[in-house]
């Protein structure tokens, strides 16, 4: 079977789903991710094809960060999740018997699915329908609000989520040749899953059926991968490290944090290797090593700590490693995540990113590395998540679409 996956966004959106599609092309299907041109080599390294979407997650960013106001950003988002509207078609009009999608692009998918009669799977990474249990992921607050205020915040996430697309949505209906209609949502698409353990966010009661938690779907280890000798050097050297890194956030502001970073480190007496990310972090000190793209799976276990963004990837990556946590959140899914980690007790209290200094940093890092607690419990959690197998539900639903 010919299998599209269609995602969107930052390397946290697509990493994930090189491990699903290894497991997929491992069964014996045939492959695809779409994704934006910068994640071409990440794609084509595990072994899949890639067909390219257009736009630039990363400029996207800087473009936030210039906005002079909320109508701006609004607009520079809007204009983005247009651009994939043909993406999707383009990747689509491919070849594909079967679309798996993430969530972002999900109602153009399900309308590139509507015009070609082919099935469509939503493979989501954060929880994607309301309920009564929990505010989602991007809530305007992540404190619980009671069942009816919970369920709220949630519709509210998936309209406005839903409004980003409207405009993609009626571009695509119109180059397809398919009647007016109403912007297809995540939340419409049957069967769903989420790819993150019912261990971290178990399956709320009140969801629809066909809507389920599998566990994580590991990113692929590229081919061939070795670790840089300079790392495997340091490493050996001393003391596992602490890990810094802020995934693709805070592009461009590399010299102020890493700056930060370095006086941070130093506080809280520990040695560091900082991932540069999109913001290009850089290490200062016999102390610090600065490295590229490194495997997490590789990477985490072999520190005492991971300091991070805490999005959707590396909150899992941490867990998986059985290592405590320092969540710096910044936006979007990401203080429900860090929110989560110090719930599940193997993280102290989130620090969110506009309230970082060196000192409330380096305090953190203290505060994570001197309570036992902390990695026992991360440990007992990592041994649960290592019994999962999070491709398997969804191989097996694929299976039997197969078979139909």
């Amino acid at each position: 079977m010919r299998i599209l996956i269609i995602t969107a966004g930052s390397r946290g959106d697509v990493a994930p789903f090189t491990g699903l599609g290894r497991r997929l092309l491992d069964a014996g299907h045939q492959v695809a991710v779409a994704a934006h041109p910068s994640f071409a080599a990440l794609v084509g390294g595990c072994g899949l094809e890639h067909r390219p979407m257009p736009g630039d997650p990363q400029e996207l960013l800087r473009g936030w960060s210039r906005a002079a106001s909320r109508e701006e950003a609004q607009a520079l988002t809007r204009a983005y999740a247009d651009g994939l509207a043909d993406g999707v078609a383009d990747a689509v009009e491919g070849g594909a018997d079967l679309l798996l999608t993430a969530h972002g692009p999900a109602p153009l998918s399900r309308t590139a699915g509507e015009a070609f009669g082919i099935p469509v799977i939503g493979t989501y990474l954060v929880p994607s329908f309301a309920t009564r249990e929990f505010p989602l992921p991007h809530a305007r607050s992540t404190e619980d609000q009671g069942p009816e205020g919970n369920l709220a915040a949630g519709r509210d996430v998936m309209r406005r989520a839903e409004g980003v697309f409207a405009g993609g949505v009626t571009r695509l209906r119109d180059r397809l040749g398919l009647p007016d209609g109403t912007p297809s949502a995540a939340a419409d698409i049957r069967p769903a899953f989420h790819g993150y353990s019912p261990l971290v966010v178990p399956r709320p009661g009140d969801w629809p059926s066909g809507v389920d938690v599998t566990g994580y779907w590991w990113p692929a280890r590229p081919d061939a991968w070795q670790p840089p000798a300079e790392l495997v050097d340091f490493l050996q050297a001393g003391p596992p490290p602490v890990f810094l890194g802020f995934g693709s956030m805070a592009p461009g502001e590399g010299e102020r944090l890493g700056e930060l970073v370095a006086a941070a480190v130093k506080r809280a007496g520990v040695r560091a290797v900082v991932q540069a990310g999109w913001a290009e972090l850089s290490g200062y000190g016999s102390d610090l090593l600065a490295v590229g793209d490194v495997p997490h799976d590789w990477l985490f276990p072999r520190t005492a700590a991971v300091v991070h963004h805490a999005g959707a990837g590396t909150t899992g990556a941490g867990l998986r490693a059985g290592v405590p946590a320092v969540p710096v959140p910044v936006m979007y899914d990401q203080p429900f995540w860090a929110s989560r980690l110090h719930a599940l007790g193997v993280a102290p209290r989130p620090v969110p990113f506009q309230d970082l200094t060196a000192e409330a940093l380096g305090d953190a890092i203290t505060a994570c590395l001197s309570e036992p607690s902390l990695r026992r419990r991360a440990a007992e959690l990592a041994r649960g998540i290592a019994a999962e197998d999070g491709a398997a539900p969804v191989l097996a639903h694929i299976d039997t679409v197969r078979a139909g």
